[in-house]
């Protein structure tokens, strides 16, 4: 199976300090870009996260603070890495939800303004579980017939993922052979942040995702209760959904679209 493409996609998997997509960082980073013509590029980056790993994470990655502490921080990698996916797609597994959000912090961090708004967000891992409820190890044995070697590693898994999904194509008749389709297909929600805290309804209408005000019009609540927007800049949400809010917010002072 030949992924079908118009555009390049990048297939990338995260080893972090931790799961809080607001306050963890990048320890390596793995991406496998896939060109309409075939051609593949792989790159593997261990990146110092200027804070602690905590034990129970390296136990999982295998990653300790003495193997990153002579490695370039992710600001000083981000361009490069912004450029190596400039108009590609974004694929993952459960990438969705937290690899995609946990990137886009750290570009915000590191003050390298990247639109990802146009890209197409393919997560595997919300195919698989629509269709098989497994994890990727389980996934990788069950499409593809081998053992995950090295899982955890962001290579392992990086490279896995984009088997999976040529496999997934090669299984299900009423998957599509095209991005747009399978982006669409893996979003859990049609997210207005990448957390998720804010979506769009069936009427493509800004709502509230959490909270008291869930379900409510983004608009008609910071309307009604402007302390609203303060309490989220002020509190601990993501780089990315104070800027989305903001954004809002500053449409609606403005009456600009």
């Amino acid at each position: 199976m030949k992924l079908n493409l118009k555009n390049p996609i990048v297939f990338f998997d995260l080893e972090t300090t931790g799961i809080n997509i607001n306050a963890d960082r990048i320890v390596e980073i793995c991406y496998l870009k896939v060109h309409p013509n075939g051609n593949e590029e792989s790159k593997t980056l261990r990146i110092n996260p200027e804070m602690h790993i905590p034990a129970e994470s390296s136990a999982i990655h295998g990653i300790y603070d003495a193997d990153i502490a002579d490695c370039p921080t992710f600001k000083a990698v981000a361009k490069n890495i912004a450029n190596d996916i400039e108009g590609a797609d974004l694929a993952g597994f459960n990438s969705n939800r937290f690899d995609i959000p946990v990137l886009a912090e750290e570009f915000l961090r590191a003050g390298v303004d990247i639109d990802m708004s146009r890209r197409k967000f393919i997560d595997v891992q919300v195919i698989y579980h629509k269709l098989e409820q497994r994890t990727l190890s389980a996934a990788y044995k069950f499409y593809c017939g081998k053992n995950l070697e090295d899982a955890h590693t962001a290579e392992a898994d990086t490279r896995a993922t984009y088997e999976v999904l040529m496999s997934q194509l090669d299984r299900y008749s009423e998957l599509q052979n095209d991005m747009a389709f399978l982006a669409d297909f893996s979003a859990h929600n049609k997210n207005v942040d990448f957390a998720g805290r804010m979506v769009y309804n069936e009427k493509g209408t800004e709502i509230f995702n959490f909270g008291k005000y869930k379900g409510m019009s983004v608009s008609d609540v910071l309307k009604k209760d402007p302390g609203y927007y303060s309490w989220i800049v002020n509190s601990d949400f993501t780089l990315n959904t104070k800027a989305v809010l903001t954004k809002i917010r500053l449409r609606e002072l403005t009456g600009t679209k």
